[in-house]
């Protein structure tokens, strides 16, 4: 029988795409080199990619920090348009380019797997540096997890990989939402604020948690909703020894701030005492 003759059984056919080659700030899709426990919680929101064609393409840094930068990275298959979705890439330093400077106090009552690691950690070495910064990674990946399944208002956590996390990127007209810091509401929202603020530190008082570094510069405003981020440090109300420190210091600089802006009745002692009427 000839080739011409020949007709494929359709049982071993399959259709195929063919994809451009990767620019120069473009990788394939990291989605599927994670592990499970490494993706965002379910149910998932419908702009997460998975799709195993997508294709990741850095658009420029969003801010810059001590310990870690923040990109903007969209996550788009090239073969399904319209399906693309801008998210927040948080990437912690590289060893010589960071510095845990607090780390002592927060990681206080943490336990690390492997006591090697520990031990380098707090030599400092070049290898006990790389640890910190992979922990410091793992410990803001599962507070997300921890506060989005608590219902608080954080970024969705989509992926960790390696000392790369990926959010929800939060906006506000289509722009990357302000930090609290830099807004000037009127009297009305600003008493919904704290009323979300407040709501929002009870529900993690109940669970035994504290933010840590709680201010207006680690909070967004995205219109009438505000978004907590910045959660590496998040602190064990009990365990940590200088738990009560920090939620007494998150109650002052949160209200410090709103009665700067006019809200008077924001008073950090009487909201300290009602955080802690939750917790126990």
């Amino acid at each position: 029988m000839s080739s011409q003759d020949f007709t494929p059984d359709p049982d071993f056919t399959f259709d195929f795409q063919v994809y451009d080659d990767l620019g120069e700030h473009q990788r394939w899709s990291t989605w599927l080199d994670c592990e499970p426990l490494c993706r965002g919680p379910e149910p998932r929101p419908d702009w997460v990619v998975t799709s195993q064609g997508a294709i990741d393409t850095e658009l420029g840094i969003l801010k810059t920090g001590k310990e870690a930068d923040v990109f903007l990275l969209e996550r788009a298959d090239p073969h399904a348009p319209g399906s693309g979705v801008v998210m927040a890439a948080k990437r912690y330093r590289a060893p010589e380019h960071r510095s845990f400077h607090r780390s002592a106090s927060y990681t206080e009552g943490r336990s690390m797997k492997r006591s090697r690691d520990e031990r380098a950690v707090k030599r400092k070495s070049t290898f006990g540096r790389q640890v910190a910064a992979g922990e410091w990674a793992v410990s803001e990946w599962n507070a997300l997890k921890r506060f989005h399944e608590l219902g608080l208002p954080v970024p969705y956590p989509v992926q960790i990989d390696g000392t790369e996390l990926l959010m929800e990127w939060v906006t506000h007209d289509g722009e990357t939402a302000p930090r609290l810091a830099q807004t000037r509401p009127e009297p009305a929202l600003l008493a919904s604020y704290f009323d979300q603020l407040r709501d929002a530190m009870a529900t993690m008082a109940q669970a035994g948690l504290v933010h840590g570094d709680l201010s207006a510069y680690n909070i967004l405003a995205a219109g009438e909703r505000l978004v907590i981020i910045d959660l590496p440090q998040i602190v064990d109300l009990v365990g940590n020894i200088n738990g009560m420190d920090f939620l007494m210091r998150d109650c002052a600089n949160i209200c410090g701030w709103f009665r700067q802006k006019g809200l008077e009745s924001a008073d950090e002692h009487e909201l300290f005492g009602d955080l802690l009427a939750h917790a126990f």
